[in-house]
């Protein structure tokens, strides 16, 4: 019998870890009694360890997973899918945006086309008129930017086989965006649409968006770094040009102005190549960065039957 497990993190999730529980074990219930449930809490300030904690009575097949302070969303979810022992991983948030009922689906698209993976596809994004334009503009950069194609509107939930797990937390990077992450390790995969909830708020903020955006681009292409060599280029070869026009005037006695092409072209050159460094930096930082060796995530704890049923 496939042996199912199920991850998902804690963060500001009291309020919804007991219906959580109620839908996905029955779900589960639907197809296998061999199944496991873990749960991260990445050091979610809410009280959400406590209230995951009082199903470890009700339900024997769960484990928590407590890490010692939180480190993000994505670095969570890569700790639980090392957790999981399942030969199939269905990985879903816990605040119901996602729905539980999707395994039933997912399961049915992995057997019908022989998949390794089957994630979820939102078929309209949510939020308002800024976040959807927004997120369009950030979707069609990382297009353009990133040497591997992130399916469009992808979500976190997802059906994984063994394999691909095993695959997937091989990569061990400090700074990275799982979403490239799912992509670069390959195995076939599959998009299913879905509706996605709102719970009327996000923890995601304009400033954490960015700073995906960045990681995104930063993690897994070198195409920055190139834009600044051709910028680099193309300014030689326009003050080299530059440099003939004004020496030809100069020798017809023309008079320049000077003073505002000056301030301009200083403006421009020194915005210019601040920008330049700022971007080397970046891939400087994470080089410093990774070298540390830091651990991915600490564990304080794991609450539950560790053999499991």
């Amino acid at each position: 019998m496939t042996k199912i497990s199920v991850v998902a993190t804690l963060y500001n999730s009291a309020a919804y870890v007991d219906e959580f529980m109620q839908r996905m074990r029955a779900e589960l219930g639907r197809f296998t009694d061999d199944y496991e449930i873990v749960l991260v809490d990445d050091g979610s300030p809410d009280g959400s360890l406590a209230v995951a904690g009082e199903w470890l009575a009700r339900e024997p097949r769960l484990r928590i997973v407590e890490l010692s302070r939180n480190f993000g969303h994505h670095k969570a979810m890569m700790t639980g899918l090392a957790h999981a022992r399942g030969d199939l991983v269905f990985l879903i948030d816990s605040d119901l945006e996602e729905p539980p009922e999707l395994l039933s689906r997912f399961l049915a698209e992995m057997k019908a086309e022989d998949v390794d993976v089957v994630y979820g596809v939102q078929s309209s994004r949510k939020g308002g008129v800024v976040e959807r334009v927004g997120g369009q503009l950030a979707w069609r950069f990382l297009d353009a930017m990133l040497p591997v194609r992130i399916p469009k509107d992808h979500s976190t939930v997802r059906l994984m086989t063994r394999d691909y797990v095993s695959a997937l937390v091989e990569h061990r990077e400090q700074k990275t965006a799982i979403g490239g992450l799912w992509v670069m390790t390959g195995f076939a995969q599959r998009g299913v649409e879905f509706d996605k909830g709102s719970r009327g708020s996000s923890s995601y903020n304009l400033g954490h968006r960015l700073v995906a955006l960045l990681d995104s681009v930063t993690s897994f292409s070198e195409r920055p770094l190139f834009l600044i060599f051709y910028i680099g280029c193309a300014t030689l070869v326009t003050s080299v040009v530059a440099g003939i026009v004004v020496l030809v005037l100069s020798l017809r006695g023309s008079v320049l102005a000077g003073w505002p092409s000056t301030i301009v072209s200083i403006w421009f050159f020194g915005g210019l190549i601040i920008f330049s460094i700022g971007v080397v930096g970046l891939y400087v930082s994470r080089i410093f960065i990774e070298t540390k060796g830091r651990p991915y995530t600490v564990v304080r704890r794991v609450h539950g039957a560790e053999d499991g049923p």
